[in-house]
């Protein structure tokens, strides 16, 4: 490493489970970020912060005002632009030595297929079943960790999904065909500061997994209640009718 490097991620090299080595690994790694929104934002920030090597950004949507009580990584000035390219100009404002490529389009299976093989880890930052559940699909089939959060109102959910590790759950494990709920952000409302929450842990689990340290969230939910500020965690165990992932 040379000396700017060194003083970029000093704070991570003082950490003994993380160390050189540990960077090395993060500065190494390709991640997808699916969604540039609430979640999407913390994520990209911090991933591009923490010097991953590359990130590839992909979400079809342009920037709001009504964006901007939560989704961080967009400014007023950058109202009207697609949603990749302003978080990609902030993410290179943080850190310009990563290297950020952008889709503006939805993701297709085709799309899914040729990409996540080429990712260490995919964060799913998505608003949507049908996304999150193609995302996961395609995951478990590459065996590519996937980190997945969710958020409305004042409550979110995280989750890590390790097809990488034997007897480990998916998404479709947690959720069947017929559980997807139509409610939306716009319709019922997020408190702007419940997206930052949930999108630090996935930036969090990322790392983690990139750098292979401490304990994942593979095999648990952990649900987060912003009005009671508490955090509970549900063990999962792979369904065996899982549609993706089950032996059935």
């Amino acid at each position: 490493m040379n000396t700017e490097t060194v003083e970029r991620y000093s704070r991570h090299l003082t950490l003994p489970q993380l160390g050189e080595a540990g960077q090395q690994r993060i500065q190494s790694a390709h991640v997808l970020v699916v969604g540039l929104g609430g979640l999407g934002s913390p994520v990209a920030l911090y991933l591009a912060g923490a010097g991953v090597g590359k990130l590839t950004f992909a979400d079809f949507d342009t920037v709001e005002v009504s964006n901007l009580q939560r989704q961080i990584a967009h400014t007023t000035d950058r109202v009207g632009e697609l949603k990749t390219d302003s978080a990609k100009t902030q993410c290179l404002a943080i850190n310009p030595s990563v290297t950020i490529d952008t889709i503006n389009h939805g993701l297709d299976e085709d799309d899914l297929a040729e990409l996540v093989p080429q990712c260490t880890a995919v964060v799913d930052c998505s608003d949507n079943f049908p996304t999150r559940f193609a995302v996961n699909a395609a995951c478990v089939e590459h065996k590519v960790p996937l980190i997945t959060g969710a958020a409305i109102r004042f409550d979110g959910q995280i989750m890590v999904v390790r097809p990488d590790k034997p007897d480990t759950p998916c998404y479709r494990c947690l959720y069947k065909d017929g559980d997807e709920t139509v409610e939306t952000c716009a319709q019922t409302g997020i408190l702007g500061p419940v997206v930052g929450m949930v999108g630090c842990v996935q930036a969090i689990e990322t790392l983690k997994v990139i750098a292979d340290i401490g304990s994942d969230l593979s095999g648990r939910l952990v649900l987060f209640d912003g009005l009671a500020m508490e955090w509970n965690e549900i063990t999962l165990a792979p369904s065996p009718d899982c549609p993706i992932c089950g032996q059935n």
